[in-house]
């Protein structure tokens, strides 16, 4: 069993919004986390301390929040899977970035590494074949809420 197989969609959002705080200022705090999530200072100390449990975070309470090598590489999957749904959303689909950033969010945590990787690959063909996915976009047919 991985560490993917046993975190909550949750905490996957937390491990997220841990890492985008830590690559902008080098370091989190709980209220950060909590203005970035929406949820309240009580959610993000249960949340904290089960991602220091599993290994996933430098944490103590009061003190700065940072990932350890192990919760960098999650985080990193994470994202590569939210960056991956984003883009073919975007790009192949031609869905709003803001719709897209939000289905990305709520589909990452169920894509397994075989779509995943499938994905990536689809979307690299796309953008070595251009006039491929003009194609694709010309045979689509409007939606009836269109």
């Amino acid at each position: 069993m991985t560490i993917k197989d046993v975190l909550s969609s949750s905490l996957e959002d937390y491990l997220e919004a841990i890492f985008h705080i830590v690559s902008q200022k080098q370091a989190a705090r709980g209220k950060d986390i909590a203005q970035r999530l929406g949820v309240n200072n009580s959610s993000v100390t249960g949340a904290l301390r089960v991602l220091r449990e599993k290994g996933l975070i430098n944490y103590a309470p009061y003190e700065i929040i940072t990932l350890t090598e192990k919760g960098k590489r999650v985080s990193e999957d994470i994202i590569r899977r939210h960056e991956a749904l984003h883009d073919f959303f975007v790009k192949v689909l031609s869905v709003d970035g803001e719709i897209a950033d939000r289905a990305a969010c709520n589909m990452e945590h169920a894509l397994p590494p075989e779509i995943l990787w499938r994905l990536i690959e689809f979307l690299r063909f796309i953008e070595q074949c251009p006039h491929c996915l003009e194609e694709f976009r010309q045979e689509q047919t409007p939606r009836a809420d269109e």
